[in-house]
């Protein structure tokens, strides 16, 4: 007689999920219309039709029944700032005279431990809320803010990369370090947390005008002494931006290439928004398998320009969706492929339903060089997974009633779905957030 081991757990649903990008391949997704998702030690163990995998199951087996709804991995967003939870849509007419007149001086608190970990508690259960499982999150320039983070990430057994943000210029006072004591903070960090528990670290220069090419320097020669952290930075957000950077590094052929030259592009670099990157620049990002955070939402709003999915595409460049909370205007991935829908139209080209959910699930996860680690159900992957509801408003339960494809389904998700959509979220097979009816 078989006894069921404590540890595994059985949800049945309709299954989607990923094994290549869409808009290369015609057979790049699973879909098991009545599915089985089998976890065990909060590790996926198997994923496919009901029907065949329930047999498999060792007597007794309860089996956790979301018919009706869809399991897809959790979401990964690429580029978000937590400390800018307080301040989102905060009026400004562009970038510059919104990190003035709201991020800096919202980002001050973060020297008191008791501001940062209220702020990282509210913040990591708004992601979840929603449906995000993995981020890449940049704290603020106090060590006390990463420790926060990483202290309430981990008591929810999360997935997350983070890091102290490095900037010694062109900032106020208030928020400024030494190219030195920045990166000393980030070693100590890294090596208190990147691999602890399911945290990673991420090298986390704020953007190329507010860090000096001392610092810079440093950070780079950091980043190659520890290959398995992350890079994250900003990079050709804004038009006037560009236009500093190059009043700052005029010996640099472009904003992406002071990246390059101070040792930032590699596996494991995500780079934010890259808006007015050039061809030359796109080929450098798939050539040293760096990675765009597509950031539609913040971009719109800060009216920084229109993201081209076909220039990234004819490269092959890596890349992946993010909210960019505080000027992305919400935590949703599913209201992030809405707006990157629009971004695309607007640019000439069309982004299907599929491309967006592989997006911010396995293509975010190759970006992130964690593939078999997340973003998909391969055997062994950790079982970060969502329960998407199609019927959880009047005006999606109308329009998913007559549907003819799978795409048609996605789609209404992406443009009519938000947080009331994720009926439930798990990480590591523990279930995190429940939506209540």
């Amino acid at each position: 007689m078989s006894t069921v081991p404590p540890t595994l757990q059985a949800y049945r649903a309709s299954l989607l999920h990923f094994h290549a990008d869409p808009a290369f391949h015609d057979d790049a997704h699973a879909w098991h219309r009545d599915g089985l998702l089998i976890v065990e030690a909060g590790r996926v163990k198997a994923a496919g039709d009901y029907a065949a995998l329930l047999p498999t199951l060792p007597a007794g087996t309860v089996v956790t029944d979301y018919s009706g709804k869809i399991i897809c991995p959790g979401f990964i967003d690429t580029h978000l700032h937590y400390p800018q939870s307080d301040m989102i849509a905060s009026p400004a007419p562009g970038l510059l005279p919104w990190l003035e007149t709201y991020t800096f001086p919202t980002e001050r608190k973060f020297d008191d431990p008791a501001h940062a970990r209220a702020t990282a508690e509210f913040f990591l259960d708004e992601l979840l809320r929603c449906g995000t499982t993995t981020a890449m999150v940049y704290c603020t320039v106090h060590r006390a803010s990463v420790d926060a983070f990483f202290e309430a990430s981990e008591a929810r057994q999360l997935r997350m990369a983070a890091g102290k943000v490095l900037m010694d210029r062109h900032c106020p006072a208030f928020l400024r370090d030494t190219a030195q004591q920045g990166v000393r903070d980030s070693e100590d960090l890294i090596n208190k947390w990147h691999g602890h528990a399911r945290s990673m670290y991420a090298i986390t220069p704020r953007f190329a005008p507010t860090s000096s090419e001392t610092q810079l320097r440093l950070a780079g020669e950091l980043a190659a002494a520890y290959p398995t952290t992350y890079i994250q930075t900003h990079v050709s957000e804004n038009a006037e931006e560009c236009r500093w950077v190059r009043e700052l590094f005029p010996a640099q052929r472009s904003y992406l290439h002071v990246y390059e030259h101070y040792g930032f592009m590699r596996p494991r670099a995500i780079f934010g928004h890259c808006i007015w990157l050039d061809d030359t620049d796109f080929a450098r990002m798939a050539e040293t398998g760096s990675a765009v955070a597509v950031c539609p939402t913040s971009n719109l709003f800060l009216g920084s320009g229109l993201f081209d999915f076909e220039k990234a595409d004819s490269v092959h460049t890596l890349l992946s969706l993010a909210t960019d909370v505080g000027a992305g205007t919400s935590f949703s991935m599913l209201q992030t492929m809405n707006e990157a829908y629009k971004v695309a139209r607007l640019k000439g080209s069309y982004l299907p339903a599929l491309r967006m959910f592989y997006l911010a699930t396995l293509g975010a996860a190759r970006s992130m060089q964690l593939e078999g680690t997340i973003g998909n159900f391969a055997p062994g992957a950790e079982a970060d997974f969502i329960v998407l509801d199609p019927q959880c408003t009047p005006l999606l339960a109308r329009r998913t009633g007559h549907l003819e494809s799978l795409e048609e389904l996605l789609f209404a998700l992406a443009l009519l779905g938000d947080d009331r959509a994720v009926q439930a979220t798990y990480a590591a097979g523990t279930l995190v957030h429940q939506r209540n009816n």
